[in-house]
């Protein structure tokens, strides 16, 4: 079976970095895109550049991202593909010193926005009876912690993989859900300095775009990134090794067994 290709896509944070790069790939496939991002002279360039509709839209705002959902559904007719990708840098610090007032405005952007899109498309994107696909942007950060006193970041992307995972069982079969795991690419959100040390836009699209057509549950791109999540990975076994109960002695207790069994 050949791989899906979505007639349409939505993508927020499409104006830059791996939003626009996502979009490119895209629409170079022949998919028609609707990019979304803060209004300003970068929307106008991006959209302009690839020929994609546009919509100013803050993702924070749930009755702006509710707006994007209807132009979207206005102007395309059906959405295939949404990826909810616009994220924010985090504040930096040891945890205890972050004022939780800016700890608190990251989570608005880089998990309630992504809540946002799935609620204000969720629903429609189930009901088309369609092959369709949704993907949240997490990050490494997903899985270990890749730069340091970045906690508001780190909590935030661990956040959207554990929406994301929930959300698999709550679409009908035609509808893929999966999370998008960056690693280290050019993009705007960090120092230039550091960044430019990172994947290429167009890399990276080359490498997550295929992914995201065969419908993976994680789409991901920097190997390395298994090192760091096996210390944490290693780290849980040994304690589950050392302390907890025995498999065969803890079934009794396993949620999803005993819900599968009231229900049955």
């Amino acid at each position: 079976m050949a791989d899906w290709l979505p007639e349409t896509a939505v993508i927020t944070g499409g104006a830059s970095g791996i939003g626009l790069g996502l979009a490119r790939d895209l629409a170079a496939r022949g998919t028609r895109v609707m990019i979304a991002d803060l209004a300003g002279e970068a929307l106008d360039a991006a959209a302009a550049e690839i020929g994609a509709l546009k919509q100013a839209c803050d993702v924070s705002d749930l009755a702006e991202v509710q707006r994007l959902a209807d132009s979207a559904f206005e102007a395309l007719g059906h959405v295939d593909l949404l990826i909810n990708n616009a994220g924010v840098n985090g504040v930096h610090g040891k945890a205890w010193r972050v004022d939780p007032k800016q700890a608190r405005a990251h989570f608005d952007v880089n998990f309630w926005g992504v809540w946002n899109g799935v609620h204000a498309f969720g629903e429609r994107i189930a009901k088309q009876g369609r092959e369709a696909a949704i993907y949240n942007t997490g990050s490494e950060n997903s899985f270990f912690c890749a730069v340091p006193q970045s906690a508001a970041y780190i909590a935030a992307k661990h956040a959207v993989l554990g929406l994301t995972e929930s959300m698999r069982e709550d679409f009908p079969s035609e509808v893929a859900v999966g999370l998008i795991v960056p690693g280290w690419v050019f993009t705007g959100l960090g120092d230039p300095a550091m960044m430019k040390h990172g994947m290429s836009l167009a890399d990276y699209a080359a490498i997550i775009v295929p992914q995201v057509l065969a419908r993976q549950r994680f789409v991901v791109s920097h190997g390395y990134n298994m090192v760091r999540i096996a210390e944490r990975m290693d780290a849980l076994e040994a304690a589950y090794k050392s302390y907890a109960l025995p498999e065969a002695e803890d079934a009794k207790h396993d949620v999803r067994a005993m819900l599968a069994k009231l229900r049955g």
